[in-house]
């Protein structure tokens, strides 16, 4: 499996490479490895029968370790006489069979077809160090006396650290000249120089197989080991590349750094050619490191990723802090993949986690996996569709420890928040046989209780019971109250008819003479209800905001506008309730928020949740300076609430702390 973060267009090759090249200086081609590094990759393409020859072979111990170890078929070539008479004389008496001669690899004397394999580590990449005229046709040359001396199914095999204009000569000429080719990665190379020098590049194997005729091209990228890709076009290659050789920058800067300072770094991994990215790593430092308990990655498993430990950095930072660890990767296991096992899982991410691992991790050291369970987690995906309003989506299916399965709406411009979620049951069907239902007591979101605290408090001392709900969502507090408090009339406003298909068809939402939907703009309907002289016992705003830049949430900021709380305070009239569900982390905006409540309304009271960042706020039009009376009819409310929940056999316990509610109602 190959896990590769998407390049940057600011990450610079050129830049990096000269400096790379500039601080190394000779010592650069020590990091292609010797044998024992080598040996794993060359053993699958190059075996003891072939005809193997060595380009460009310098002074290096690579081909005399392939002989010792059974290779007899080898020939080496170098443009300079004197190396090739020190490796003569070194040589002629351990190893007489092998054979160096004095040569330009661009001008080869040989025959045509004489070898099956063609060596090169290093030798393309001190070839062309840039792209000018003549370095280019000096190449040209190369793979042109590459492609005559190997045999049909004999392999060019060359060690490179594939800078992009070196890798797109090569995908220039092979592929199109009936070659399959293949990129695999020697991560055995770049462990070497990990230790040594505490940062590595990595390190490539092009293998480049003559045919005489290919019907298309065969172009496989395999940057783990014992996994290889087909990909579809060479940009792919290239892409797989640049962001290996990005991530080993970044490995290389956590290696001998820590990311204390900007909290965390976070990484999307993909398959080369895929679309979506396969995981997303977040990178935690503790500020003081422990001696003991270096280094873990935590996955988390599918359907998890929306809680606040793993969806906030405020909540990872919590993580980090509960385990231990000097340095903690977080995995999520993104929506759009299917994953076979926790093992599988680990395998996948094995590289990669030990690349991220700091300093004093060493290369054969075990990192311990952590995770909320023994498995990765079940997701099945019942619908994907696309609203004009908020995006594609995706309807899911989850099942957490304990067997209970949960449906939810994911809007996928916000993956890591749950816009809808319901529980269901299983019950026998009319054949007797099983089927999964809507469980309509079940309210996922803790805000939907408080809201529907509010609701009861009007339901049993309104003249009318009509409440009108800005915000349809999946529905879940619209079926809740339409069962909780059957004598309340339910209209509930949307401007997106998507979300009324996705409530009916997979939330269980069922309109009837007690509950109605309509597709309207929110704000028109407001609007237009105040000038038609409509009463509501209780108008709810529960809309999220598709405007990210804002500090608020929900509502949208135009819901919050004096000419619509004026409409909405019209509406409700001296006995009606307007409950707002407000999730605002920018003080001064909350503020703001406040003051225009205030202009509109004279009483106003809060609910702010422990749990979460949401605040229900209850506004009446009357004034009411005896809080404790309020108070009163606030507990009244949330224990009808509890009762009527029990008595349908919607819930088996309450589903409002009451004295919570007392205690944390604010009056504003």
């Amino acid at each position: 499996m190959d896990l590769l973060p998407k390049s940057h267009e600011e990450f610079s090759q050129q830049t990096y490479w000269n400096t790379f090249f500039s601080k190394r200086g000779k010592k650069a081609f020590e990091w292609y490895g010797e044998y024992p590094e080598l040996c794993g990759h060359l053993h699958k393409y190059i075996k003891p029968k072939d005809d193997v020859l060595v380009v460009g072979c310098g002074n290096s111990t690579l081909s005399m370790d392939l002989y010792d170890v059974g290779y007899r078929h080898i020939t080496n070539i170098d443009i300079s006489h004197v190396v090739i008479r020190q490796m003569i004389d070194q040589n002629k008496t351990q190893r007489p069979a092998m054979i160096f001669e004095q040569m330009d690899a661009t001008a080869m004397s040989y025959p045509n077809d004489k070898f099956s394999v063609v060596l090169d580590k290093g030798t393309l990449d001190a070839l062309m160090p840039d792209e000018s005229e003549d370095i280019i046709s000096q190449v040209d040359k190369l793979f042109g006396e590459i492609s005559r001396v190997l045999r049909v199914g004999g392999r060019y095999v060359c060690v490179s650290l594939l800078q992009e204009h070196i890798l797109r000569k090569l995908l220039s000429y092979f592929p199109q000249a009936d070659f399959m080719f293949r990129v695999t990665r020697c991560y055995e190379a770049e462990a070497k120089t990990r230790e040594e020098d505490g940062s590595a590049m990595p390190v490539f194997v092009v293998i480049a197989t003559k045919f005489k005729k290919l019907p298309a091209l065969v172009l496989e990228v395999g940057l783990v080991e014992g996994s290889l890709e087909r990909v579809s076009t060479t940009d792919d290659i290239i892409s797989a590349i640049k962001s290996a050789q990005q991530m080993a920058v970044i490995c290389s800067g956590l290696h001998k750094g820590n990311v204390v300072d900007v909290g965390e770094v976070s990484l999307d991994l993909y398959r080369p050619g895929e679309k979506h990215s396969r995981y997303t790593m977040y990178v935690l430092d503790q500020p003081y490191a422990r001696e003991n308990e270096i280094y873990a990655a935590f996955i988390v498993p599918q359907g998890r990723e929306t809680m606040w430990l793993f969806c906030t950095k405020e909540g990872r930072q919590q993580l980090l802090k509960t385990t231990k660890r000097n340095r903690l990767v977080i995995v999520t296991l993104r929506r759009e993949h299917t994953y076979e096992s926790l093992d599988a899982v680990k395998r996948e991410l094995s590289i990669t986690v030990r690349n991220l691992a700091p300093a004093g991790v060493s290369n054969d050291a075990q990192i311990p996996y952590l995770s909320l369970a023994s498995n990765v987690g079940k997701r099945e995906v019942c619908y994907e569709g696309d609203s004009k309003f908020s995006g594609q989506y995706v309807i899911e299916e989850i099942e957490d420890d304990n067997g209970s399965v949960f449906r939810r709406l994911i809007f996928l411009n916000n993956q890591f928040v749950i816009q809808s979620e319901a529980k269901l049951k299983i019950v026998k069907s009319r054949r007797g046989k099983p089927k999964k239902v809507v469980d309509p007591g079940y309210l996922a979101c803790e805000h939907h209780i408080y809201m529907s605290v509010g609701v009861s408090m009007i339901a049993k001392n309104a003249d009318q019971n009509d409440i009108a709900i800005i915000g349809l969502g999946g529905g879940g507090l619209c079926t809740f109250l339409r069962q909780c408090l059957p004598e309340i009339n339910i209209i509930a406003v949307d401007i997106d008819e998507a979300m009324l298909q996705i409530a009916t068809n997979y939330f269980g939402l069922v309109q009837d003479a007690k509950l109605k939907v309509e597709i309207a703009d929110g704000l028109k309907f407001i609007l237009d209800s105040a000038n038609q002289g409509r009463k509501f016992s209780a108008i709810l705003f529960d809309v999220d905001s598709k405007d990210t830049t804002v500090g608020m949430s929900c509502p949208p900021k135009q819901f919050i506008e004096t000419s619509i709380l004026q409409a909405v305070a019209k509406c409700i009239g001296e006995t009606g309730l307007f409950i707002l569900n407000l999730v605002c982390r920018d003080p001064e905006l909350k503020r703001s928020v406040l003051s225009a409540l205030k202009s509109s309304f004279k009483s106003i009271y809060s609910y702010n949740l422990e749990s979460d960042v949401n605040e229900v706020v209850f506004c009446t039009v009357s004034e009411s300076d005896d809080k404790a009376a309020w108070k009163e009819h606030i507990k009244n409310a949330a224990t009808n609430l509890n009762r009527q929940a029990q008595t349908r056999k919607l819930q088996n316990e309450d589903i409002v702390d009451v004295a919570d509610l007392l205690e944390r109602l604010t009056m504003e």
